[in-house]
């Protein structure tokens, strides 16, 4: 056990730096992207699968909720947690639509529309992403690994490097942390 556990901290620390180093950039730019979309009156849509979906649910929380400032609640929305959405569009339509149609419903120009995907070629993240390129929303992709076909479909893309998934998805939630709190300085002021 002492070895797994010494092997899974140090490739995570590994993840960390590189995501420290290749990623702070790209990180700051989709802070901005996100404040301004609040700024002029837009919102965010968050989308994923599986973990992905858990964490396109905890980005939202925290932007309706609160991450560290007591601010009013900034609107965001998981695609993700409807199933009767979910489950009515997948049967009408197929699983590959489920995003699509509801951004399809619920995108306007000026919109985020942000995408997590471990592996970058979920297929129903691509298509709602292409959709909202179409519809003038400003598309983020949170990815893994090379950064699949949604890489080169987004405007901006967060690509964590390596191929374990669990080490993937450790990089998001540290990422979405980063944001929430870049999100609050940049509208509301310093956090505590």
């Amino acid at each position: 056990m002492k070895d797994t556990m010494e092997a899974v901290f140090k490739a995570h620390r590994e993840v960390m730096e590189r995501v420290e180093r290749e990623l702070a950039g790209g990180i700051r730019q989709a802070a901005r992207l996100i404040a301004d979309a609040y700024r002029n009156g837009s919102k965010l849509l968050v989308m994923g699968n599986g973990g992905s979906a858990a964490d396109a649910q905890h980005l939202a929380a925290e932007m309706v909720g609160r991450f560290r400032l007591e601010r009013k609640g900034l609107p965001a929305v998981a695609l993700t947690t409807d199933s009767s959405i979910l489950t009515a569009v997948g049967n009408d339509y197929g699983f590959d639509t489920v995003f699509r149609r509801q951004v399809e419903a619920l995108a306007m120009p000026g919109d985020v529309v942000f995408g997590i995907s471990t592996s970058g070629s979920s297929e129903n993240v691509a298509a709602a992403l292409g959709l909202a390129r179409e519809l003038g929303c400003v598309t983020v992709g949170l990815l893994g690994r090379d950064g699949g076909p949604i890489r080169e479909m987004v405007d901006l893309d967060l690509t964590v490097p390596g191929m374990d998934t669990p080490r993937i998805q450790e990089g998001h939630i540290t990422i979405i942390h980063i944001l929430c709190e870049l999100v609050e300085q940049d509208l509301f002021g310093e956090t505590p």
